[in-house]
This record gives C-alpha cells, structure tokens and sequence, in this order.
C-alpha cells in the first residue's frame, strides 16, 4: 500500500520501521517541529524524524494542519491508501481523516474503550491493571472513539514500569498495524463500534499527579510510583524540601503508622498510608522506602538518606 506515516515519539519508531520491512511504499512521514530540550536547550529532533531521515524516508513537520492548504496538497498528490497515526500528538482534521481511501488508522497503547486519551500506559499501570494492550483503530472526530479494527492483550508484570512497558506495547503494535492492513486487504478485519459506556479516561499527566497523597493506600502509592516514570515519577516532602521517592514496595504485614508517618529499624525506612480503595489495613498500610532523592542531591539507598539526613520515627513526610 502507500501510506503517510504521522507519529513523534519512540513508541512509534517500531510501527514505522515494520511499516517499511513489510514492502509498504511510505513516501512521506509527517511529525512534531524540532523543540529545545535539556539543559542547553539546543534543538532536538523527534524520534520518528530521526528514523525517518535513516529509512531515506521525506519528513515535513507543519506547524499547524488543520488550514494548512500546502500541507494538504502535499497529502493529495500523493493519493495514500491509508494515513497511519501513532503518537502524532495533533487532532487530525477532517479533511484528513477523508483523504485516503481506508481512512486515517491508529495504533492506540491500551484495550480500548479503556484508557483514551494522551497516557494510557501510564495510567493502566497507576490504576494496578493486570492486563493491558494494543487496539488499532480508524479515527474519527472524538478523542480516540472510532472504531475497533484490531487488539492484542499483553499481561502488566509487577515489575514493570511505564519505561518498561512501552516497547513491549511498541513492538507488539507494530506487528498488530502490519497485520492490521493486511486484514484490511484481503478483507479479513472488519471494524467494531467501540462501547462508549465502557469508555475511561487517561488524561495527559501533570506535575502534581506525582505529588504522594498517603492517604492512598500502600499498594496503590506503588502503582503510580511505577506508572508515572519517567516523569512525574513519585515525590513528596521531608522538612520543608522536595524528596523522590525512586524505589519504594508495599510491606506486608503492616507496620502501625498513620499516614505520612515514618518509622526507621536498623537501615530500613516506612512510612504509614491509609486505607486505600480495598480498605485492607492489615495487609496494604505501609509503604518502605528503598531509594530515594532529596532536593539538589544525588540518588541514595534509605540507608545512606538515614545515615545522613537523620530522620526519626515519628517523623512526617509530606508536611
């Protein structure tokens, strides 16, 4: 087929490159304007542009699409057979979404109806999912509600974080697209409504969404700790300066402490939570603290922030 590829970031890099390996004509990929980043704020290219540019692949990066009548003429001579979407971060307009024949094909990071929106690995993670996914779906108008193509169920290690999660969600939705337009072919795949009354939200994260409430209850304190990496990752406060906590895993039994109260034995750390949403005190109240960073300093076990800042029990993070 020939498609236009649209996608910024490493989750979309794979799709691409098995777009490609399967014989597919891609002669324009569409991504994100180069942004400073870091500490010199030096301009930065997108992950897709960079793969694109090593495919020998032409990469335009409108700034705007929506009246971009160049851009739409540049769509329109090519007469794509389908646009591929993965990660583009803009809505797509529809005069887009009519353009080409099999429509505007999306590669979506979670089982949808489930997790719409910018972070779906993220939030599948910080909600304690067992199971997530891959759905390929055609866009339409709403925020990732067009229909169902294809979906493909991976399970959610105990282990695993929002880093660690997404290439195995890349490489296998690389291969869901691929067969995805194969389907699509030969006639095999056909679209399903989603359930919209089954739908839920991943919103795009913030900041505070990493601030540790302990009120929550232990087990999901570390869910979100794992779901929120690398940014805004999980942070609360000792004596008035900003503290990360890198490493932390719910302790069982249950150490007695209210929330927000730290306990020290030998070279461990805990620190109390509250009930959470299973309200099971005995077994899902205390978090320990395996790794953490205090405001200007570099990372540190619980043993060396013990040994050098001196907390006590009975003292309070988060005040």
């Amino acid at each position: 087929m020939i498609l236009v590829f649209c996608g910024t970031p490493q989750f979309a890099v794979p799709t691409l490159e098995k777009l490609v390996e399967g014989g597919h004509s891609v002669p324009l990929v569409v991504t994100q304007p180069d942004r400073p980043r870091g500490r010199g704020m030096d301009m930065a290219v997108s992950p897709v542009k960079d793969a694109a540019i090593r495919l020998g692949i032409v990469v335009v990066q409108p700034a705007a699409i929506k009246n971009n009548t160049e851009f739409r003429d540049q769509l329109a001579a090519i007469a794509p057979d389908a646009i591929i979407v993965v990660g583009y971060g803009r809505i797509i307009p529809q005069w887009m979404i009519d353009l080409p024949r099999l429509g505007n094909l999306n590669l979506h990071a979670s089982l949808l109806p489930k997790y719409r929106g910018a972070a779906p690995i993220q939030w599948a993670i910080a909600n304690g999912e067992s199971v997530t996914g891959v759905t390929t779906m055609r866009i339409d108008a709403g925020l990732d509600t067009g229909d169902i193509l294809m979906q493909r169920e991976i399970p959610i290690a105990a282990e695993d974080t929002a880093e660690t999660l997404g290439p195995k969600l890349a490489a296998m939705g690389a291969d869901l697209m691929v067969e995805t337009l194969r389907g699509l072919k030969n006639g095999s795949v056909r679209s399903t409504p989603q359930d919209h009354a089954r739908a839920t939200l991943a919103s795009i994260l913030k900041k505070e969404d990493g601030r540790m409430d302990f009120a929550r209850g232990a087990e999901e304190l570390f869910n979100r700790l794992r779901g929120f990496q690398p940014w805004p990752g999980a942070f609360t406060t000792f004596k008035g300066k900003t503290l990360q906590v890198r490493r932390a895993q719910p302790l069982r039994p249950a150490v007695k402490l209210t929330p927000g109260e730290i306990a020290i034995e030998g070279t461990r750390l805990f620190v109390g939570c509250g009930e959470g949403e299973d309200k099971d005190k005995d077994t899902n109240a205390t978090l320990e603290i395996v790794e953490v960073q205090l405001e200007g300093k570099r990372r540190m076990t619980a043993q060396e922030f013990i040994n050098g800042y001196r907390p006590k029990s009975g003292d309070h993070l988060g005040q």
